[in-house]
């Protein structure tokens, strides 16, 4: 599948591909049929979509009652987590179901849906960061919502489903770090997980830094923007306002890919150091990063050399 998407999906144009998927539950009213909720994953997130193993070990503790147990796939034990029961949904059964098996912070999971649907090519703008409410219905595990014609998907943050589930394998800041560096630095991070920009807030601010933050590229790019207008007022170079700029790739309304592209193609703005920072930085994906100029690219649990790199960077 992602050989196919690499062809398909050219860095930069600010598009995104989805596995759309459902999770089939009981009538919602009397006199209903059974009641469809869709979702979609990121296809760079997913390596393969399998029937269900025929063999599941139960393991006698887990963290979570959602972990199923694990499989064996091609001599590699994977997790299988009930989706339905994480989101607090009561699953029926009126067709054998599938499994996502992902890959993404160097881990590999599974995860039990009612079926597929198909691959959906959309642009990032079509996604709406979700309402509190639609938060609030889905275990706060949504990260953005895409409205076709004929119902509504909802794009799930497998990223904090796998990091509750298990924390060991969550962002964790290194205590150990001496953070001896030159201050005064300025960062700019753009992340639409509220934890994630606390943590790079918390990380960056500790190697002196000063942050700004935004939770979508296009909120990036528009502060960006006013650093330039400033700057040729001022007649400063911008680097005298803003440092480096720290990204996710995957975001609502603006992907960092297309917010990369957009400040390398700047006259101004391509002086500053740009980092992407994202659970989809693999060696396959690389490149695609690369093709858009970021100076830098960090998978999400290598969060301990953010600052460093950075720094190095700027210097440089």
């Amino acid at each position: 599948m992602s050989s196919q998407t690499d062809i398909l999906l050219e860095a930069g144009t600010n598009e995104l591909e989805i596995v759309e998927f459902w999770l089939e539950e009981g009538p919602q009213e009397e006199d209903e049929g059974n009641y469809h909720g869709f979702y979609g994953v990121n296809v760079a997130k997913v390596l393969e979509i399998i029937r269900m193993p025929d063999k599941i070990t139960h393991l006698p503790k887990v963290a979570h009652p959602a972990i199923m147990g694990t499989f064996n796939l091609r001599n590699k034990v994977i997790p299988l987590v009930d989706l339905s029961y994480w989101l607090k949904k009561d699953r029926v059964e009126s067709e054998p179901p599938k499994v996502i098996v992902t890959e993404f912070n160097n881990v590999s999971s599974a995860f039990l849906v009612s079926g597929v649907t198909r691959i959906h090519r959309i642009s990032w703008e079509k996604v709406e960061a979700p309402s509190d409410y639609v938060s609030a219905l889905s275990a706060d595990s949504i990260t953005g919502v895409v409205k076709f014609d004929d119902r509504i998907s909802l794009i799930l943050d497998l990223e904090k489903i796998v990091a509750e589930l298990n924390p060991a394998l969550g962002l964790q800041l290194d205590d150990s770090i001496d953070w001896d560096v030159t201050g005064g630095y300025r960062a700019l991070i753009a992340d639409d997980s509220t934890l994630i920009r606390e943590m790079l807030n918390e990380l960056l601010v500790r190697a002196k830094f000063v942050v700004d933050s935004a939770r979508t590229g296009r909120e990036c790019w528009e502060k960006l923007l006013e650093y330039k207008k400033k700057a040729l007022a001022q007649k400063i170079p911008v680097t005298d306002l803003i440092n480096v700029v720290v990204s996710d790739i995957e975001m609502p309304v603006m992907d960092g890919h297309n917010l990369t592209k957009r400040i390398k193609s700047d006259p101004i703005l391509k002086e500053l150091p740009v980092i992407l920072f994202s659970s989809i930085i693999t060696d396959k994906l690389r490149h695609k990063g690369e093709s858009v100029g970021a100076d830098d690219q960090i998978s999400k649990p290598e969060v301990t050399q953010l600052a460093k790199r950075a720094i190095a960077l700027i210097q440089k």
